[in-house]
Parts: structure tokens; sequence; C-alpha cells
């Protein structure tokens, strides 16, 4: 997994931006996650989602899709995590919304990759901003709407 964190020269995180360094239009280092087979049965039970259209490969056919899917809330979690590694920690979520538009397919051999960009697109009262991601699993769109907002220090 490619990790977009920036760190200091002795390897300790650098602290968060904030909210008077922010501005819209800042982007936010974009963010590859590989998810495999492997990921989405830990995620499984971790979350106690075990619909096996995410581990099975025919229980996904028999669903109607064209194979194993990522859980919807895996996708958004990963995405949330763009912003919690740029600010440096969860506790800076205020706000939080998606739509879910394609299914994350997930290969029986490897993995696929699920590319998160962001951008500020708004500065609120209270030191606040809005965040717009764009998800994305190879060109497709598989979240859209998705918007954080940002408590800054």
């Amino acid at each position: 997994m490619h990790s977009s964190v920036d760190h200091g020269r002795n390897g300790a995180r650098v602290s968060a931006p904030g909210y008077t360094d922010v501005e819209p239009g800042l982007r936010l280092p974009d963010r590859e996650f590989a998810v495999g087979r492997r990921d989405l049965v830990r995620y499984a039970g971790a979350s106690g989602d075990l619909n096996p259209i995410h581990w099975n490969e025919r229980a996904a056919n028999e669903a109607g899709l064209p194979g194993v899917i990522a859980h919807g809330m895996l996708t958004m979690g990963l995405a949330a995590r763009t912003v919690t590694e740029w600010t440096g920690g969860p506790d800076a979520i205020a706000g939080y919304r998606v739509r879910f538009r394609r299914p994350v397919q997930v290969p029986d051999s490897g993995q696929t990759l699920v590319v998160v960009s962001g951008v500020v697109t708004e500065k609120l009262e209270g030191r606040r901003v809005t965040v717009e991601l764009t998800v994305r699993c190879g060109p497709t769109k598989v979240l859209t709407a998705a918007k954080v907002v940002v408590q800054m220090p």
C-alpha cells in the first residue's frame, strides 16, 4: 500500500495544517489503497457484515454481480482515511456523506486499486472546511458527492 502521509526528516509525522493555512483549491495528497480478498474477509469479520457477495464468487454471481465486491462502508472508510491522514486524526471529521455509485470489484487473486483525491472547496465559520473527495477504481468513480466537513486546528 502506498502512503501519502508526510513525515519529517526523522520519520515523525508532520503536524496537520491549521485553519489559516488552508484555502479553497488546496489539494490533499492523493492516496492509493490496494484492496484484496484477504482485506474483504478481515473487514467482514471486524464489521459483522458477512454477506458472501464480499468473499464468494458464486454468491456474487448469483446476486447478479460481475464478481466479488468490496463492502461499501470499507470503500467509504478508505476515502475518509485520506482526510484523517491529512488532518492527523479521525476526531477532526465533523461530518461526512457520500453516494455509492459503483461497486469496487476485487479479483480472486491480486488486488484492485482504489485512488482517492481531495480538494478543499470551502472555508466555513467555526474553523471548519469542506473537502470534496474523488474516489476511483480504475477510470470509474465509485463514490460521488463525497464531502467531508473538517474541524481545523
